[in-house]
């Protein structure tokens, strides 16, 4: 009698796929991630055959009680700018990484050549910045340095705007390890790099900005950074839908990562968190950029004010909130007939979805007849209005432009104004109108249901629905 043994051979495993933008895996190769739509970022994951790493003793930091641990070490340090300061939760804390991103030509080098004169200055604020909270600990070793432009074109720019300190050290390198050897010579105490897609390694494949640069680049002053406790701020480019370019672990790497945002028609630039490991992420700091650099703005609501709307038909002012800063602006509207079968709507700084809409709760429930007008409406200063609460605003200065009668003077209206024509609550209402009040400001239309604190000077007009504000913004003090 005869036995048949079958075998079965030890079963090879496939390889795996894995994206290098957001971690996607799959069983074949792709050109394109099937996740972030990433093209070229699918390379072999190699399984892991057992453990890398073997244990070793700690020896440099060993693990303590939390108790005994030093905090003065850990203390954020201002940088000289306040408004920069506000951001980041009070200043740079030794060892924190930076990476501050925004659009090319919105003011990001200038800002940060203005904060590495500060710093190596000992500088407590800039020129009309406001105070910068505690002072400066005195003039420290910067090093600026840049990959996109000459020594000789950031010499000429610190020139314009008064940027020169002598512990201020400027290099014009792109290659990883120059950078690293300028640190380990120079032991600076701020490390600016301008900005992180020009550096590149040799010993990493690929081109300045690929994926697997930008990694090598960021992993390697991240550590750094930690290991001298040194300060470190990354310029990063963007893509054209806004977000920081290059691989999406290298926010999660660094500890603060701030966007900079502005129009380039206009000179506000306005810098907030995205993430901060160290403070908030709902501040928000005002710049105001010029041909004589840049400077922070501790009350920027002037730049979104042409007047306070008296006497002047299709203009109401709001007070908008930029993380926890209340921002006062002005919405101005005009109304014409219009000779076209499908009117404009033409927006500057609203949203224009949301402008059909109020348009069509005023024509259902304020009466309004505008289907046959040309409606535009904008804001002053080239602000933005994102958020619902400047609905009524918005809905009183296309009624003041459509009637050509002035809003009473003084007056601001916040609230949202849902489908069924009702005003409703929105949020820091006391901080609105707390700066409205400062602003001179007497009379305030509000959602009813609200209960502000009262505001000395104002009147508060609450209103529940668009028709019953409406009456209220249409009378005299």
């Amino acid at each position: 009698m005869s036995t048949t043994t079958s075998r079965t051979a030890p079963r090879r495993s496939r390889p795996g796929y894995r994206c290098a933008e957001c971690g996607w895996t799959t069983s074949k190769w792709v050109g394109r991630c099937g996740e972030c739509q990433e093209w070229g970022t699918v390379t072999e994951d190699a399984p892991a055959t057992g453990p890398r790493t073997a244990p070793v003793a700690p020896t440099r930091s060993p693990a303590r009680p939390i108790g005994e641990i030093d905090v003065e070490s850990a203390r954020a340090t201002p940088t000289g700018v306040a408004e920069f300061d506000r951001v980041l939760g009070g200043g740079i804390v030794p060892g924190a990484v930076v990476l501050l991103a925004g659009e090319p030509g919105v003011g990001k080098s200038t800002l940060l050549l203005s904060v590495a004169s500060n710093v190596a200055a000992g500088a407590s604020d800039l020129p009309g910045g406001g105070a910068a909270g505690p002072s400066a600990p005195g003039p420290r070793r910067v090093l600026y340095v840049t990959g996109e432009e000459s020594a000789g074109q950031v010499r000429l720019r610190a020139e314009r705007v008064g940027a020169l300190a002598p512990d201020l050290l400027l290099a014009a390198e792109t290659d990883l390890a120059t950078v690293l050897g300028h640190v380990d010579q120079i032991a600076p105490d701020l490390l600016i790099v301008d900005s992180v897609q020009t550096i590149a390694s040799a010993q990493v494949e690929g081109a300045p900005g690929g994926v697997s640069q930008v990694r090598e680049v960021a992993a390697a002053l991240i550590s750094a950074a930690k290991a001298r406790d040194l300060p470190v701020v990354l310029v990063g480019h963007v893509t054209k839908d806004g977000s920081v370019a290059g691989p999406r672990t290298l926010e999660h790497l660094v500890d603060v990562v701030c966007q900079f945002e502005g129009d380039r028609h206009s000179r506000l630039r306005l810098v907030r968190a995205v993430k901060n490991r160290y403070g908030p992420t709902d501040e928000v700091g005002c710049f105001d950029l010029s041909e004589n650099g840049i400077i922070g703005l501790a009350d920027p609501s002037g730049l979104f004010l042409s007047h306070t709307g008296a006497g002047v038909p299709g203009t109401c002012i709001s007070v908008t909130l930029e993380g926890r800063r209340p921002l006062a602006l002005e919405i101005q509207s005009l109304v014409v007939p219009s000779s076209l079968s499908n009117p404009r709507r033409t927006t500057s700084g609203v949203d224009a979805n949301r402008l059909a809409m109020i348009l069509a709760v005023m024509h259902r429930h304020a009466g309004m007849r505008l289907v046959d007008q040309d409606v535009y409406v904008s804001t002053v200063g080239g602000a933005k209005v994102t958020e619902p609460a400047a609905d009524l605003s918005i809905a009183l200065a296309v009624l003041s432009a459509r009637e050509d009668e002035a809003l009473p003077a003084g007056t601001v209206a916040f609230g949202e104004v849902g489908l069924a024509g009702d005003i409703r609550p929105v949020t820091g209402l006391d901080r609105r109108l707390a700066e409205a009040g400062r602003l001179g400001f007497t009379r305030a239309v509000v959602p009813r249901g609200s209960f502000p604190r009262p505001v000395e000077g104002m009147t508060i007009l609450p209103a529940r629905h668009l028709g019953e504000a409406v009456e209220l913004a249409r009378a005299s003090a």
